[in-house]
């Protein structure tokens, strides 16, 4: 019995779920359906388009998304769940394959959150840092110091902290964190403040859509972003998934939760991200990817 592990933004590459279409007749059927309920060929895009085409958020969270659960359904007969997990978008995949959410329900809604997501970039001048090497209060201390909005958005594992906000606030906090010892410290090639209150305007245009949604009680708890911890109820995942948005990706403390819950197998799906934090983690613990 393991966790099972979706990757969120950020794991997308050029040709990611081609060598499934191409072999495997359920998987070209789920490509095909994504294609029809989003209203243009993603597969497209994702086997045969460019980096900027993937990189743009509106595309890449509806492509990371099938392709981790296109991935997931092709092993789904050889495996057995004791929970589920999955990184900011990562979790809407965690949901589907966990019986909360219809494959189409989920999918348009990982489509509504992007868009929302892309708009709420366009219209706010924000970007994230990757700080590397820092102890995360002493990152959460130096985020008090700066003028401005930067906040720290993903906790990824110990000595591994990621930081959102404004443009301004997040350049000076990667300076100061280079004066404070960090090993790195650098400003990512995104285009937006995820997970930071310049997302509000997206949070408020997926709280109506999440709401209207039927959500159904999950087959095995869900270890959530916004609490980092396993929740089973309908109602509590809704509210945490609208509150992922403007919240912390709390990953380090979902690992701490998962391993203290006495779990001690993960397999991730479509990448190989999240078992890489795991392993620094705890190298003791199981991992496999698929």
């Amino acid at each position: 019995m393991s966790v099972l592990l979706f990757p969120g933004q950020g794991s997308q590459f050029v040709g990611m779920g081609k060598e499934l279409y191409d072999s495997d007749d359920q998987s070209k059927a789920y490509f095909e359906q994504a294609n029809e309920i989003l209203g243009f060929r993603i597969s497209d895009i994702m086997f045969e388009g460019s980096d900027d085409d993937l990189k743009k958020t509106s595309v890449t969270q509806p492509a990371v998304f099938l392709n981790a659960y296109v991935t997931y359904k092709s092993k789904e007969k050889d495996i057995s769940s004791v929970a589920v997990a999955g990184h900011s978008l990562g979790e809407f995949t965690a949901l589907i394959a966990n019986g909360v959410l219809s494959f189409e329900d989920g999918l348009r809604l990982v489509y509504q959150r992007a868009a929302a997501m892309q708009k709420a970039c366009n219209d706010t001048k924000g970007t994230m840092a990757a700080i590397l090497g820092l102890d995360d209060p002493v990152v959460e201390d130096l985020c008090n110091q700066v003028d401005g909005t930067v906040v720290p958005a993903n906790y990824n594992c110990p000595g591994q902290l990621v930081v959102s906000g404004e443009l301004g606030a997040v350049e000076k906090l990667v300076e100061i964190a280079k004066e404070a010892g960090a090993r790195r410290a650098l400003v990512l090639p995104v285009d937006g403040a995820f997970h930071s209150p310049l997302m509000s305007s997206a949070k408020d245009s997926l709280q109506n859509a999440i709401m209207e949604t039927t959500f159904n009680k999950p087959a095995v708890p869900v270890y959530q972003n916004f609490t980092g911890k396993a929740e089973s109820d309908p109602q509590q995942i809704r509210e945490n998934l609208v509150n992922q948005l403007t919240g912390s990706v709390k990953w380090t403390q979902t690992m701490k939760s998962m391993v203290a819950d006495g779990h001690k197998s993960y397999i991730e799906f479509g990448a190989k991200v999240l078992s890489g934090f795991i392993r620094r983690f705890d190298r003791s613990l199981a991992v496999e990817l698929y």
